[in-house]
């Protein structure tokens, strides 16, 4: 059973939360700023508290290492962290326009990553679907691409859960025309010690993991100029 699998049988009652609660960064020293020429690419992070940085220094969080490790690889990007703890995709939908129009300029590209926490309460992937659509539909209304971060929900939840929510983030990629990282912490879920003590959210270095492996994703998910 995977990292995640283990942890959702282990919250019991709890698990609606498991996503939910802030907490203080850890004591960390922030890298200096990578200094890059060109036009100015955005990124707009949108997600939950896997986004947010749990329980991570600010600088730790998975979109403020994604824009470094652009950054390192010469693209002029800006990542914008808007993940909040907690967040279900109806949460996520609520406040999505909002976001949208706090933007000084419109993203280049609009990374969703949701989900976790309506699996965590074992909503229904009906629900999470239409939910994903209204934001879908938002993006595409404002042309803006999307790079879906996709989940995957443990055997625990039963076969016909499972395959309803697995099924649902390709389903939705296709439909929509947007970009897809399958399951989004593929490369560290089976390796505990990249997770922090809850058994589901990233340490620094299970972030850095992760940006590794989806560095080339985002990239590609980029329109060309």
């Amino acid at each position: 059973m995977s990292v995640i699998a283990l942890a959702l049988a282990g919250c019991g009652s709890e698990a609606g939360e498991a996503l939910a609660p802030e907490a203080e960064e850890t004591a960390s020293s922030a890298p200096e700023d990578i200094a890059v020429e060109g036009e100015e690419v955005r990124i707009l992070a949108f997600g939950d508290s896997l986004f947010a940085g749990y329980n991570l220094a600010e600088h730790e969080g998975y979109p403020e290492r994604l824009e470094r490790a652009l950054r390192q690889e010469g693209l002029n990007a800006r990542v914008i962290d808007a993940g909040v703890s907690g967040d279900t995709s109806a949460a996520g939908r609520q406040r999505l326009a909002f976001v949208l129009d706090q933007q000084q300029v419109k993203p280049d590209l609009v990374m969703l990553e949701l989900g976790g926490n309506d699996m965590l309460r074992g909503l229904s992937p009906s629900d999470t679907r239409a939910n994903f659509e209204a934001m879908l539909e938002e993006l595409q209304g404002r042309d803006i691409p999307v790079l879906l971060m996709g989940m995957r929900a443990p055997p625990n939840y039963g076969p016909e859960y499972q395959q309803r929510f697995d099924a649902l983030y390709g389903e939705l990629a296709s439909e929509y025309g947007a970009d897809l990282v399958p399951f989004w912490l593929e490369s560290i879920y089976e390796k505990p010690a990249l997770f922090q003590s809850d058994r589901i959210h990233p340490t620094a270095e299970g972030i850095d993991a992760l940006v590794a492996d989806t560095l080339d994703e985002v990239q590609a998910a980029l329109p060309e100029n």
